[in-house]
């Protein structure tokens, strides 16, 4: 799999819908190109097939929660690459006032998140903490 391959897939992924004139541009190619490269794929098994995802489907972690942490000492870097190794942190702020850093945590259950928080709590140099779970979100 080359380059333009993977490009194609990404492409797909993002939009299995569109056309193969819209691929075509977007990937500055030709449609008998992508017509055959994605042949291609479907005949080695690299795409498997194609589905609809429904909103509930992308919703990656029912289970959401912010994790505000005082950090005790110098450790900030290290205690940051702790935490975005643990596959639970979608991301990790840094911020000024009582707080150092905010966590955001994402889970598939309830005693995951709280699995994920007793992790938290024991690295090395987190003084202390709270947490808040996101009870809902509304978007424009």
């Amino acid at each position: 799999m080359d380059t333009l391959d993977k490009n194609l897939l990404n492409a797909l992924k993002k939009n299995a819908r569109a056309s193969l004139s819209d691929l075509a541009i977007d990937l500055n190619i030709t449609r008998a190109t992508v017509r055959a490269r994605m042949n291609a794929l479907t005949t080695s098994g690299e795409i498997a097939g194609f589905t609809v995802l429904t909103k509930s489907d992308v919703t990656p972690h029912p289970v959401r929660g912010l994790m505000m942490l005082e950090i005790e000492g110098t450790g900030a870097h290290t205690i940051r690459q702790k935490l975005l190794s643990m596959p639970q942190v979608t991301c990790v702020h840094t911020t000024n006032g009582k707080w150092d850093m905010i966590v955001d945590i994402g889970t598939q259950t309830l005693g995951q998140f709280d699995d994920c928080l007793f992790k938290v709590r024991k690295i090395s140099g987190v003084k202390g903490s709270e947490t808040n779970l996101l009870l809902s979100t509304k978007q424009s």
